[in-house]
């Protein structure tokens, strides 16, 4: 049984890291791009402060505000994706449907930034529905198992070396007398 679970580890090892090299590579460098957004402006814009701590702007302040902006090619609400309205911060995020972001003070309505967000396309790069909804489930899911797998795999091979000398010098400490065939 042990002879059995010995090569079935080496070869599944193999053979899985084959299969999901290209998809657990957009994965990991997806998700070392994730864990930078805050630090890093390029993936997501970083948070300005506005003024107050409650928003006093209306919603169609908002929309003329953000109309104002050339790169939001913003025209009516179609255009905007979504907004976030941090008012600890004093500040109305809308996120377009260009992918750019501006962020405008909640009591003002002054644009206070304007950038593109990468961050959303990222994530969706990194959870697969960048490419199909079902990418996630039939691609990304196995993807996740196998690494599972390789993991299990992997400390197996790491300590059957070590398990083998444990036993060999354990039956040496049993019988010193007696010489094992091979050696």
């Amino acid at each position: 049984m042990a002879k059995f679970l010995n090569i079935w580890s080496r070869k599944s090892h193999r053979v899985g890291s084959i299969l999901i090299a290209l998809p657990f590579l957009l994965v990991l460098v997806t998700g070392i791009l994730l864990q930078l957004k805050k630090d890093w402006d390029w993936v997501q814009p970083t948070s300005q402060k506005g003024t107050g701590k409650e928003p006093t702007i209306t919603f169609e302040q908002i929309l003329t505000a953000v109309k104002a902006v050339p790169e939001a090619s913003v025209s009516t609400w179609a255009d905007i994706d979504r907004l976030d309205i941090q008012p600890k911060r004093g500040l109305v995020k809308v996120q377009c449907v260009n992918r750019y972001e501006v962020q405008i003070n909640a009591s003002t309505g002054e644009v206070l930034h304007v950038a593109y967000r990468r961050s959303d396309v990222i994530e969706s790069l990194h959870d697969g529905s960048f490419f199909h909804d079902k990418a996630r489930v039939f691609v990304f899911l196995p993807v996740a198992v196998i690494v599972l797998l390789l993991l299990f795999t992997g400390v197996y091979l790491f300590f059957l070396p070590l398990v083998v000398k444990w036993r060999k010098a354990n039956r040496r400490r049993e019988s010193p007398g007696v010489k094992e065939p091979g050696s």
